[in-house]
């Protein structure tokens, strides 16, 4: 697999005056060893689109969804009811996003955001409602998102859904620190970021469109968005989904930069990495390689990832 470029080697991708192609797709390994894994990325801290079988056969793939009767795509699914139902207690941390035509004082649309727990069939409920009226979810006046679940809080059926990969448990020193949960109806959103840790990112069903920047690239458009703000890029401005990244002038910036960039407001010295993950797909992002994720399409999205050394 190829290197990204370096800085010193890329000045062809530069220009100024018309737009240039930003993300190039991602190198795809299919069924590599855990020492192909180690050598060709975890090592060199490279991103890959996996092609893994295990990862296919997770048990949550089958157990926590269902194919999508009322959907044109053979791909769209909806979560199995009764199947969560029995869990419908569970306290589940939920972000709500709602949209208004009003403008607010900083110029955004107006988009609010909130993260509160609440019981897991609230979410259920608002999937089951939003997937069997006739009007569609991007026209709701809300929506719901079960965003950053910690597997470790969920009922000890669904963890036992949810195995650990040989790949997150073998390839590195075997620290896992983390494991969590994605559900939601598209268009979901997470801003960019980037962890401290290697993360193993896989897709149960539905489909998720990510780009990725090398930690210096993705730092220096990150400060470009806060200068035009008139605030820092410091450690703590890049919080993980902080609440200034999820609404307001900031989301729109990054949003734009990221994802509707025409060259104008950044052109990076270095290219970044994009790839389209659909059910079974996984993708590994190296410690410090800043990304954002978009859900997109029809039916439920829905992943799940370790953060692991």
């Amino acid at each position: 697999m190829r290197p990204p470029p370096s800085i010193a080697n890329s000045s062809r991708f530069l220009s100024t005056h018309t737009p240039i192609p930003t993300y190039a797709p991602l190198e795809t390994l299919s069924d590599p060893s855990i020492e192909e894994f180690q050598k060709q990325c975890f090592e060199p801290e490279h991103p890959a689109v996996l092609n893994l079988p295990a990862l296919r056969a997770l048990p949550a793939r089958h157990n926590w969804f269902a194919p999508s009767s009322s959907s044109s795509s053979s791909s769209s699914f909806h979560l199995n009811y009764d199947y969560f139902e029995q869990h419908a207690d569970t306290p589940v941390p939920l972000e709500l996003s709602s949209t208004n035509n009003a403008q607010s004082a900083d110029g955004s649309n107006g988009s609010q955001f909130k993260r509160f727990q609440a019981p897991l069939w609230t979410f259920v409920d608002w999937t089951r409602s939003s997937t069997t009226t006739t009007s569609t979810t991007t026209t709701a006046p809300f929506r719901l998102y079960l965003a950053q679940c910690q597997l470790t809080d969920l009922p000890s059926q669904l963890q036992t859904d949810i195995p650990t990969p040989e790949i997150v448990s073998k390839a590195g020193k075997g620290d896992i620190y983390d494991t969590n949960i994605w559900l939601g109806l598209p268009p979901t959103y997470t801003p960019l970021h980037q962890d401290p840790n290697p993360n193993l990112f896989v897709q149960l069903v539905g489909t998720k469109h990510v780009r990725l920047l090398p930690p210096d690239a993705g730092l220096k458009l990150f400060a470009r968005v806060r200068s035009q703000l008139g605030r820092d890029a410091g450690r703590g401005a890049a919080v993980f989904r902080g609440d200034e990244m999820m609404q307001g002038r900031e989301r729109e910036l990054l949003e734009r930069t990221v994802w509707m960039d025409d060259g104008s407001f950044y052109s990076s010295e270095v290219p970044g990495y994009e790839a389209v993950l659909n059910g079974g797909d996984a993708l590994f992002i190296p410690k410090g390689w800043w990304h954002s994720i978009k859900g997109v399409g029809e039916g439920i999205t829905a992943s799940v990832n370790w953060w692991f050394r």
